[in-house]
């Protein structure tokens, strides 16, 4: 097409029309807009550039191609003779109402296991360096120590593990008799795993997690922004749910705390307290275990909370 050569297009930004040709190199309604756009030339131009006996014909051909366009930037019906696969606009939008039918339904089914329901079965509670040594160092420690006893009675009386670390134990020492109510428990109802790690995800202890194969961790102890923290962040990176026994973790300062649960919280992990955790365990008072631990409930109640000051 020699017209080309005259009257060249205005530029554009899109560089695949800087070449103009009659037909759009793809069937996309953006390239048939497009091309509506740059052919329309006055009628009377034609003359201004030809022979006079070959204008009438540029006219008409030129006419027809413009109707051909505009039929085909107005349609919605199938053209497999000229485009084959191509679809209807109806077409697209019944695909896409469709898919995002099958978006919803996926993320509805995500968000009902995602609000970290517990259950014995699936539970382990993990105490975190609760050491003789920290004793008189950390901030309301004596609370601290007894809503792990309370809560190491519950996983006792509900059959689910207790797994403990010892940070150092060669310099901090043991972890506190008082953590259990029967102290034989620890190192045998109660694994205890010495480590320099901050976590608690030692290699040794982190087999002995994946034999227990539960996705589920309460977490007691301390520091609550150091030791406790990274444990946390290690389980929440395995995709475990992680439940933070509020009552139960603490650090030397206050505002260490409070940092920490903020940080341990905006990364999924579940703020709850110890007795919140122990109901949700039952889930029922028809639990056959639910004189036991309200017993341990009303016990633990009787003791002075030192967080609620």
């Amino acid at each position: 097409f020699f017209i080309n050569r005259h009257h060249p297009p205005a530029p554009t930004t899109d560089h695949r029309h800087n070449n103009w040709h009659p037909i759009p190199p793809t069937p996309s309604v953006h390239h048939r807009r497009r091309a509506l756009r740059v052919l329309p030339l006055p009628l009377t131009s034609a003359s201004t550039f030809m022979p006079s006996h070959k204008a009438s014909q540029f006219q008409h051909r030129r006419v027809a191609i413009v109707l051909i366009f505009r039929v085909f930037a107005q349609s919605s019906f199938r053209c497999a003779a000229f485009f084959p696969g191509a679809i209807t606009v109806s077409e697209s939008r019944q695909s896409n109402i469709k898919n995002n039918k099958r978006l919803k339904m996926s993320l509805a089914a995500t968000s009902r296991r995602a609000v970290g329901k517990l259950t014995p079965s699936n539970t382990a509670l993990l105490v975190c360096d609760v050491q003789e040594r920290f004793r008189p160092l950390i901030h309301k420690m004596e609370t601290v120590i007894n809503t792990t006893k309370f809560m190491t009675s519950v996983a006792k009386e509900l059959n689910f593990p207790i797994v403990a670390t010892q940070q150092y134990t060669k310099v901090f020492g043991p972890t506190v008799k008082d953590a259990f109510a029967d102290p034989k428990d620890i190192g045998t109802l109660a694994p205890v795993f010495d480590k320099k790690l901050f976590s608690m995800m030692t290699e040794d202890c982190y087999q002995h997690l994946k034999t227990l194969n539960k996705t589920s961790y309460l977490l007691v102890g301390i520091e609550a922004h150091v030791c406790l923290q990274q444990t946390a962040l290690d389980l929440l990176e395995e995709g475990h749910d992680v439940h933070i026994i509020a009552d139960g973790v603490s650090s030397q300062q206050s505002y260490d705390r409070e940092m920490a649960l903020r940080r341990m919280e905006s990364c999924g992990a579940y703020l709850t307290t110890a007795q919140s955790a122990a109901f949700m365990l039952m889930g029922s008072a028809d639990h056959p275990n639910f004189k036991a631990v309200s017993k341990l409930v009303k016990d633990h109640m009787a003791l002075k909370n030192e967080f609620n000051e």
